[in-house]
């Protein structure tokens, strides 16, 4: 799976021109599933976030770009009604876009509903994430990013890329995410590690890591 790894969505020309050659096709040709679940983990999570998220109201952009086709994907949902209901949902898509919220909570959910052990069979589709939905994809948020808590504990994550991710990196309403913030937080992971913007995305194709920002970031 390709991955689009963004702190705050396509916020700029720059991360939509990736994305657009992620997809190999334009926007308004791509079918997309939206997946608001990680939103519910976090404790400024509402019900109406999820809903701005979905229909394109809020200041991250994700589903307002002008897709073909949108839909929701509920991960909570899906263990309720069989892989063989959902997946061809999946198949069908082109793109799935993340919203952010709780990184674990949306692992879990990951998880048990069976979509992250799928991820790999999806080589030609593109995941982009938003915060939470970009650090799942990462072997560890950090200790830092911790809210809800695992079954299991611990911070872990997917690890289907081998560096973690800070994002909202120096963002004026987080004043906990200095650079000196992101430095502290990078030195107590055993891998290598980002700290992004929110005009800047982390694009990763077969293993190869390419920065898309038109805004600052920095490499631990």
């Amino acid at each position: 799976m390709k991955l689009l790894l963004t702190s705050a969505g396509v916020k700029n020309p720059s991360i939509r021109r990736a994305l657009v050659d992620l997809l190999g096709k334009p926007i308004e040709e791509a079918d997309a599933l939206c997946i608001p679940t990680a939103g519910y983990g976090h404790p400024m999570g509402s019900p109406a976030g999820a809903w701005r998220f979905v229909t394109g109201r809020s200041t991250t952009p994700m589903c307002e770009l002008g897709w073909k086709s949108m839909g929701v994907l509920e991960l909570t949902a899906l263990p309720s009604i069989g892989t063989e209901r959902w997946l061809p949902w999946v198949e069908q898509a082109d793109v799935l876009l993340a919203n952010g919220g709780d990184a674990l909570y949306l692992c879990h959910w990951m998880r048990q509903s069976g979509l992250a052990e799928l991820l790999p069979s999806f080589p030609g589709k593109t995941w982009v994430g938003l915060s939470a939905g970009s650090m799942v994809m990462t072997p560890r948020i950090g200790a830092d990013f911790v809210g809800w808590e695992p079954p299991g504990g611990g911070d872990e994550t997917l690890g289907l890329v081998d560096f973690s991710l800070f994002p909202h990196l120096d963002h004026p309403a987080l004043p906990e995410n200095t650079a000196a913030d992101a430095e502290r937080w990078a030195a107590a992971l055993p891998n290598p590690a980002y700290a992004i913007d929110d005009e800047t995305a982390v694009q990763v194709v077969d293993g190869a890591v390419e920065i898309v920002s038109e805004g600052h970031w920095r490499r631990f």
